[in-house]
């Protein structure tokens, strides 16, 4: 018998140790060279591994197991034959069809039979929404779940399926529990992903090797509403997409950071490095937990672009598809507790980055103006930074700064 084993590849310097989400091919079936057989959860991402060679597939990792980079995942038979392999494969079939047909909705029993596995950005879709794989028929390659299929497939849900086969799918795959009733005291566990993991221990770490603070102000968003009032549909018209509050923010802000080095700098070892250019991380919150894919060379950027960089990341950000690069660097970083309807929150830094704005729900409120009581649409905003390298004068000057051109927006445009 011939074998060739397949081990953990190397991802990314910064990754040494992955999470086998779940299996794509079954212990014993065939697969073929460069289909995927499996996907891994890494600190940034999801990745589908594929065969290194034709032939049986024999797992030796779990789905949940945690592996080192060059940790043995599966051996694959290169002697045995597509027809020897397909036996286990046709076994496990039988008695999936059987436990459907005690059920009333027979239909459902062929489309669960049929189903092929789901890519990567269809999975993630179909977990979110408590959607069985088994119930969605593929239209990809060899019968594939895509991302439209998965996208379908919420869409025309009616009543969640109990009976899972991939089982840490969601949170509900617990088998048919009886109702809660009143005074239950019944508790359950679930292992945190990778992704949480990391996000919980660079929390950690940002609060205890920073000297942080968080300084505040509020901005009267009376001009930025106006002008998105005015010019929203003739924007779109020429640019296919909205204007929102997020670009006009991330302009505001790089504006200042070029104004203000300080700011957009951080600290390595002893020393500080400084950045002639701007890459604004965005803050996304996603079902895994928050990602911060960054929007490089903010400086130079048009609106409309700013909106469409984000838009890009942002959706594959939800659909677990963002690269280990799009994951990567930002020299400052850009929050939106308001979209959750947030009235003042104190953002946490993301290492090594000096300093993190906060932006919040927009709330109608009196004001004096010009020795007048007015109601004007009031944001509170927060900034969070690094004592150790930038003063209180420094970011209190900052965050001013972004007020003034954020109630100015037609400086941000004209540059003035």
């Amino acid at each position: 018998m011939s074998v060739v084993e397949m081990r953990v590849p190397v991802i990314g310097e910064s990754i040494k140790e992955v999470t086998l989400s779940q299996w794509l091919k079954k212990d014993g079936e065939y697969v073929e060279l460069d289909e995927p057989i499996c996907e891994f959860e890494s600190d940034k991402a999801t990745l589908e591994f594929p065969a290194e060679a034709s032939g049986k597939i024999m797992h030796v990792a779990k789905e949940g197991d945690d592996l080192e980079i060059g940790a043995l995942v599966a051996k694959i038979d290169t002697s045995a034959s597509k027809s020897n392999a397909a036996a286990p494969k046709a076994e496990t079939a039988k008695p999936a069809e059987t436990p459907p047909a005690k059920e009333q909705p027979a239909p459902e029993s062929k489309t669960a039979a049929a189903a092929g596995h789901p890519s990567p950005a269809a999975a993630k879709i179909l977990r979110e929404n408590d959607v069985p794989a088994t119930t969605v028929e593929g239209t990809g390659r060899d019968g594939r779940i895509t991302k439209d299929d998965a996208q379908k497939a919420v869409q025309n849900k009616t009543a969640p399926a109990p009976q899972e086969t991939l089982k840490p799918a969601a949170p509900s795959a617990p088998p048919a529990p009886r109702p809660a009733t009143a005074f239950s005291r019944e508790t359950n566990s679930k292992k945190m992903s990778r992704m949480r993991r990391t996000i919980a221990k660079r929390l950690v770490s940002a609060k205890n090797e920073t000297a942080m603070l968080t300084t505040f102000n509020e901005v009267d968003m009376t001009e930025v509403m106006k002008l998105r009032a005015t010019y929203q549909d003739k924007f779109v018209k020429k640019y296919g997409i909205k204007l929102g509050f997020m670009s006009i923010f991330a302009k505001a802000c790089a504006r200042a950071l070029m104004e203000m080095p300080d700011v957009n700098a951080m600290i390595s070892g002893e020393d500080i490095i400084y950045h002639d250019y701007v890459d604004i991380s965005i803050a996304v919150s996603t079902p895994n937990g928050l990602v911060v894919p960054p929007v490089h060379n903010v400086e130079t950027l048009h609106l409309s672009e700013i909106e469409w960089k984000i838009k890009a990341l942002a959706d594959k950000a939800r659909e677990g598809t963002l690269s280990l690069e799009e994951m990567s660097g930002g020299t400052f970083t850009i929050t939106n507790g308001g979209i959750f309807w947030s009235l003042l929150s104190t953002p946490i830094l993301k290492g090594p980055q000096a300093g993190i704005p906060g932006m919040h729900a927009i709330k109608e409120r009196p004001v004096a103006v010009n020795g007048q009581i007015e109601i004007r649409p009031m944001m509170y905003l927060a900034m969070s930074y690094d004592h150790r390298i930038i003063d209180g004068s420094t970011s209190v000057t900052f965050l001013v700064k972004v007020k003034e051109y954020v109630e100015d927006p037609v400086s941000i445009l004209l540059e003035l």
